[in-house]
């Protein structure tokens, strides 16, 4: 929209503001004094009546009463007078129906009005005489208020179109010099670039022309690198064409960057011969919009997370990597799976509970993508041998500690700092310098070293990362780590210090308070970003402030958008592990993660933003990743060492 358009909308909106409020205010008055004079004029009515009747009904005058009534009645003002008389108990009526003329009948049927009465027992000392009810009519209230609403309104809206056209041409007065940077703006939203503006004399225009060639300089890049490389490589090399699913490539990138980092979770394999069922009886067509619609259910319901992937693997063969769940979270994705792909056999005229089978294996120790593939598999073709629905793969692992050992454990660690701490570096693509450590811990526990990959998915299930992370930047700081090299130090935070606040009170104090807050960077990973954007910005900014840096690892693991690297504007991105090549792959997938890694340097050199790759293996391997033009590196052709 442009800057006359917004200004002219936020005018209008303003306007528009104080004429409604105009008008309820006017409404709400008139429908409450119109109320207030119906009831006073009901009681003095009825007062009044009652003393000209007292005389008549004394005597037992039925014709003058009858007639002074109809005096009252016949004004219109009243629906329904009903006169009791004691004596004998006789009940005279006088009904007027409602007629309501001039007054639409959806403004009748608001029920503004409702039907007030007035009863009054007439007496003549300490004889009761008659009694005197008395009802008055709405149609009154309806017809007076519909008249003052609707002249207000012709008044306010000739007043409205009057302003609005006037300020419409005073606009275009005011707002003239910015004719130009308007066009431009527009051209841009069009992804339509043009060369830069010259500056204008004009002091105050100077900084918008400049900012709009800046813009356009680097949405240029950013649209070009975005539209034409990362959705076409992300849609057509991770997305299976029927179902909209990620293919079997994406979920084996995912599977390796899963098991390069601590976690638990698990991998179903479900094999859906049904659907080849349903080609037989209907042909390729309703098989392929059946698993379409199969798969946008299984999106939409089954239990969420922002690591989970569904993926569509082969013609009838699904797999599910579930992250960050013990084997119960497991069972329960297992049992909502198993329901709804009842469900849509069900729809499709299928018997439920047959022709599909589901393997199960759960992460253990230091396991391997093809070890754990392997896993399932055994596990779904022992269930379909066996004709069962599902089937478990169970390794026999022995658990050193049970949970609340392990927070007891855990906790005493923190409390107590019972950490070690090893680094590996980051180094220059261009000169191999190193550009920044890298922190992991590990933990003393029992006279012995435990790897954060063996402690970390506990710090996880039990929710102490923030705590860890307070442990970890505390002893940083206790054993002069930031002093012990002259480059940064990244430290890695936990998903739960994203979202707590009192982490976030605590981070900006303890950077305010270091000596080199600059040597400090933070890297957050991008699945925490895009499920707590919010979050992470205010964190971010905090990091900021402190003088501090932070990066985004993991970057391009999500299939969603990268909109946020723009938003968040982080010094650095760490491109995920599932976008290595490794030269035991096939070189057609190698290609494909090079061509998204390239697009992702492309957009990240649009916002002036570092990118380092990860998992290098050798020197071969780094090899083909220079051409990226990255401009750092980390992996496994440098390890971890001890500080």
């Amino acid at each position: 929209m442009t800057l006359f358009n917004q200004i002219n909308s936020l005018l209008f909106g303003l306007f528009l503001l104080v004429m409604s409020s105009l008008i309820y205010f006017q409404f709400t008055e008139t429908k409450e004094f119109m109320n207030n004079q119906m009831a006073s004029d009901l009681n003095n009515t009825s007062t009044s009546l009652s003393l000209m009747l007292k005389p008549h009904l004394e005597t037992g005058d039925e014709v003058t009463v009858e007639t002074l009534v109809n005096v009252i009645f016949e004004g219109g003002f009243y629906r329904r007078v009903e006169l009791t008389w004691m004596a004998d108990h006789k009940q005279q009526v006088w009904d007027n129906p409602v007629v309501i003329d001039d007054v639409p009948q959806w403004f009748v049927d608001l029920e503004l009005f409702k039907a007030q009465s007035q009863e009054t027992i007439i007496t003549s000392g300490w004889l009761q005489l008659a009694t005197l009810k008395i009802e008055s009519n709405p149609a009154i209230g309806y017809r007076e208020l519909w008249r003052i609403m609707n002249d207000t309104a012709m008044v306010l809206s000739a007043l409205f179109l009057l302003s609005l056209f006037l300020m419409r041409i005073r606009l275009k007065v005011i707002l003239k010099p910015l004719n130009e940077v308007a066009v431009h703006a527009q051209e841009i939203a069009l992804r339509k670039f043009k060369p830069d503006m010259p500056l204008p004399t004009t002091t105050e225009l100077k900084d918008v022309v400049g900012a709009i060639n800046s813009m356009s300089g680097q949405l240029k890049l950013v649209f070009n690198a975005l539209d034409e490389e990362v959705n076409t490589l992300k849609h057509d090399k991770f997305t299976d064409p029927v179902s909209q699913l990620p293919n079997r490539l994406y979920l084996t990138g995912q599977l390796n960057s899963w098991l390069d980092e601590p976690g638990f979770g698990g991998l179903l394999l479900a094999k859906l011969d049904w659907l080849e069922e349903i080609h037989s009886k209907f042909g390729y067509q309703v098989r392929d919009q059946t698993i379409n619609i199969l798969a946008n259910m299984l999106q939409e319901n089954l239990p969420k997370s922002s690591e989970n992937i569904i993926a569509r693997i082969s013609n009838t063969e699904f797999a599910f990597l579930v992250t960050n769940a013990d084997r119960k979270q497991i069972t329960e994705y297992l049992q909502s799976l198993i329901r709804l792909i009842n469900q849509e056999m069900l729809k499709a005229g299928c018997t439920p509970n047959s022709n599909f089978a589901i393997g199960i294996s759960e992460r253990t120790g230091e396991v391997t993508r093809a070890d754990l593939l392997a896993q399932a598999d055994n596990a779904l073709q022992k269930a379909l041998n066996e004709n069962k629905v599902s089937n478990w793969f169970y390794v026999d692992t022995q658990q050193d500690y049970n949970r609340e050992e392990w927070r007891t454990r855990l906790t005493n660690a923190i409390n107590k700092n019972q950490f070690s701490f090893q680094w590996q570096p980051v180094h220059s693509t261009e000169t191999g310098a190193v550009m920044q450590h890298e922190i992991y811990c590990q933990l003393k526990m029992d006279n012995k070293i435990v790897r954060a990959g063996h402690f970390m998915p506990y710090i996880e299930r039990l929710s102490l990362g923030h705590k860890l992370d307070r442990c970890l930047l505390e002893s940083i700081v206790e054993n002069n780590i930031l002093n012990a090299s002259s480059e940064p130090i990244a430290i890695n935070l936990a998903r739960e210090s994203l979202l707590d606040h009192e982490f976030h009170s605590w981070l900006a104090l303890y950077l305010k308070n270091i000596p080199n807050p600059e040597k400090l960077h933070f890297e957050i990973p991008e699945s925490g970003i895009t499920k707590n954007l919010e979050a992470c910005s205010k964190l971010c900014a905090i990091i900021k402030k402190g003088g501090a840096q932070f990066g985004v690892d993991n970057c391009g693991r999500q299939m969603g958008s990268l909109d946020y690297l723009q938003q968040l504007r982080p010094y650095y991105i760490k491109l995920d592990l599932s976008l290595s090549c490794y030269n035991s792959e096939e070189q057609e997938d190698n290609q494909q993660n090079l061509e998204l890694c390239r697009a992702l340097v492309n957009i990240a050199r649009g916002l002036d933003i570092k990118v380092i790759i990860t998992g290098i293996e050798d020197e071969v391997h780094l090899q083909t990743v220079k051409p990226l033009r990255a401009e750092g590196y980390q992996g496994y052709i440098a390890p971890p060492v001890d500080i």
